[in-house]
């Protein structure tokens, strides 16, 4: 009887969380709330920034993180509500930081909460490069990428556990899936984002910039710059179990008359 109901439960939730990422139309299935994990986001990015050294506002490169993630998130918001889906974006507060380490690396939490760090900056090498990779983090967020994989780990820890009764049983456990979940890297330790969570928001993150008015046609050339970087040692976070170099950019070179539709130079 315990066991069918807890079938019945996982259904309805089905039901209730099936959703469809915006400009791919895939149908995903999201098990944790928004409310839930945004205030989950809000704390960890602090704890985050406050454990880490911060390239101060008045750096151009903190300057230049900021203006290109506030013109990425305009853009990206503009977007959804101009396909009635505003609604994704609901409660974020978008905050972009610059944390001094050489770590290869940029992440995006639910609600916008934007990490770089500085190890990446050199292969950005300009602005259009930097938002390449900032349309993509956004595109993270935006797509709730961290929340099917929280949700997948969440359900892989037994029957009927939930994000409220984790935290409370074992914070320590919920805070690791957490950070994993997000794609968080640095010192904190990563779970890569899947493949087919990376070709999304590859395929978003070139609409977003083009919209805010970067060529989208900077995507592969950051890219071959990633991969020249890792000296075909091991590739840097931001690559690690992601696809090959040469998918990728073949990926990105196909949806590329899409995005050249949005992007008003």
């Amino acid at each position: 009887m315990k066991k069918l109901l807890f079938i019945t439960l996982i259904a309805v939730a089905i039901l209730v969380a099936c959703a469809k990422v915006p400009i791919t139309g895939r149908k995903q299935m999201n098990l944790v709330s928004e409310s839930t994990i945004m205030g989950m986001a809000d704390t960890q990015y602090q704890e985050v920034l406050q454990a880490s050294r911060l390239v101060p506002d008045s750096d151009p490169r903190t300057r230049q993180v900021k203006s290109v993630g506030d013109k990425i998130a305009a853009a990206a918001t503009k977007y959804l509500k101009d396909n009635k889906q505003g609604k994704r974006v609901e409660g974020f507060q978008w905050a972009f930081n610059l944390i001094d380490e050489p770590t290869v690396n940029a992440w995006c939490m639910p609600g916008g909460k934007v990490a770089f760090y500085t190890g990446i900056l050199p292969i950005t090498a300009n602005e259009p490069g930097l938002a390449v990779v900032m349309g993509h983090e956004v595109a993270h967020a935006i797509a709730r990428h961290g929340n099917e994989r929280m949700s997948q780990a969440i359900a892989l820890q037994g029957a009927g556990m939930t994000v409220e009764v984790l935290t409370s049983q074992k914070p320590g456990l919920a805070r690791d899936i957490f950070l994993q979940s997000m794609g968080v890297g640095g010192q904190l330790g990563m779970l890569a984002y899947s493949r087919t969570h990376e070709t999304e928001a590859d395929k978003m993150g070139l609409i977003f910039m083009a919209m805010a008015g970067y060529d989208p046609r900077e995507a592969p050339k950051f890219w071959e710059r990633m991969s020249a970087g890792s000296g075909g040692g091991a590739p840097p976070e931001l690559l690690s179990t992601h696809p090959s170099d040469a998918t990728r950019i073949r990926d990105l070179e196909a949806f590329m008359p899409e995005a050249l539709k949005y992007y008003k130079p």
